[in-house]
């Protein structure tokens, strides 16, 4: 069979998966616990993923880092099982143990054989309920920390990140460094993970996400028996709003031969009705890669650097639109022009029909391949389950994205994105 036929009959059979409806089934349980469920018995495997309110943002500066290590202890050794005989447990069982960690969740994930599901469900209970927090490997995952924080301060990247944060967010945890800094580090304690455990992992936002091979019944089993630990009760606490912060241009010089220019502002919150019409729009003008416009501008015309990028990252509350470029020293301003230029253009007039056309042809034609296996569909619908999207959300995508217009595109641009506001932090520029 041809590679082109080949080709074909793949994408149409994942068209068919991915455009079916997902029957994505969803209960709460008495203690508060969102449970989220597809049945799949195509492979021998299920996929589970709990998700936790305490990422960063539950930092403050005096104890920044604090959520991050404690995410990373949790799989360290738990019930008084140490490091090594837990993760050898793991791997006797076929099952991988992961977590994940962002501004505003803590997760932890396991994949395994059906026949083992039992198994690795009460390894991954025991890390969840009863973490050792060890003191021996506390201090060595710390001098860990300490080394990466370090190595990364001397990076102009990491740099120019770092200062764009707290250009946007000011004094709120979104403006913290997930990582933590040298000092604050330093001075984390058991104590301090047992606290930040036990105020941030208790509470009523808790979400478990089980894709796979096994039943409706046996799906709420493995939900009770995740779940029964965790008393719910206990209101989450909220996120301070994010604050307007005067824009900023900040430049930090450095020794590398290219400067690196981060160009943005906080927009927009996760769930907010105008997301999906900016995220078409963002393709188009920077999020698309090679066929961007930006990229045209800065690549293509003017040869200043070989990629520039612009996102939507949404948070519980407002994060960040945000463009990227790394460019030589010298055009670094030229650069930061035509980035000001292009986008102004495009808040004014909106894309061409064109423009518009291609950018609904890749993202509803490459959409089923998002959901090609277990584990994406996974990724998806614990990020729904998490922010409370609704259950159609991934069936009614495509349709929603299709409907969007020019003029639609055009308004959310210029009712939500004000270059005014933004700040521009360069690090490197002569």
């Amino acid at each position: 069979m041809p590679i082109k036929t080949i080709l074909i009959t793949i994408l149409i059979f994942f068209s068919n998966f991915a455009s079916a409806n997902l029957n994505i089934q969803h209960w709460e349980l008495s203690n508060g616990a969102r449970i989220y469920f597809i049945e799949n018995h195509d492979l021998p495997i299920v996929d589970i993923n709990v998700d936790f309110r305490a990422g960063s943002v539950k930092d403050t500066k005096q104890k920044s880092g604090l959520a991050s290590l404690t995410n990373h202890m949790m799989v360290l050794g738990s019930g008084g099982v140490n490091e090594e005989d837990l993760a050898n447990q793991f791997i006797d069982l076929g099952a991988q143990l992961n977590s994940s960690f962002d501004q505003d969740k803590s997760g932890f994930s396991v994949r395994t054989l059906t026949e083992k599901r039992s198994e690795a469900i009460d390894l991954l209970t025991l890390v969840l309920h009863k973490p050792n927090f060890d003191k021996d490997i506390l201090e060595r995952e710390k001098k860990r920390y300490i080394a990466s924080i370090s190595q990364s301060e001397t990076m102009p990247g990491s740099i120019a990140s770092k200062a764009f944060n707290k250009a946007l967010y000011g004094e709120h945890p979104y403006g913290l460094s997930s990582s933590g800094e040298v000092q604050t580090i330093r001075k984390i304690s058991k104590k301090d993970l047992n606290n930040f455990y036990k105020n941030n992992y208790f509470s009523n936002e808790l979400s478990i996400v089980i894709v796979g091979d096994i039943s409706r019944k046996e799906a709420e089993e493995l939900g009770n028996k995740i779940s029964s630990g965790f008393t719910q009760s206990k209101i989450a606490s909220p996120i301070p709003l994010v604050k307007e912060v005067k824009g900023q241009d900040i430049r930090i010089s450095h020794p590398a031969k290219q400067a690196h220019l981060y160009y943005g502002a906080p927009i927009i919150k996760r769930g907010d009705p105008d997301f999906l019409t900016l995220y078409l729009g963002n393709y188009i003008l920077g999020g698309g890669g090679f066929v961007s416009r930006l990229t045209q501008v800065i690549r293509e015309d003017r040869g200043l650097a070989y990629s520039v990028y612009s996102y939507f990252m949404p948070f519980i509350e407002k994060g960040p639109f945000q463009i990227g470029v790394q460019t030589k020293k010298n055009q670094v301003d030229q650069a930061k022009k035509l980035i000001e230029k292009t986008v102004a253009e495009f808040i004014k007039d909106g894309p061409t029909s064109d423009e518009l056309k291609r950018a609904k042809d890749f993202m509803i034609g490459g959409f089923p391949l998002k959901l090609d296996s277990n584990k994406s569909i996974l990724e998806y619908v614990s990020m729904m389950a998490f922010y409370k999207y609704p259950l159609d959300y991934l069936d009614t995508f495509t349709k929603k994205i299709d409907k969007i217009s020019a003029e639609e595109i055009k308004s959310a641009f210029q009712r939500r994105v004000d270059m005014s506001k933004f700040s521009t932090v360069i690090v490197g520029g002569e």
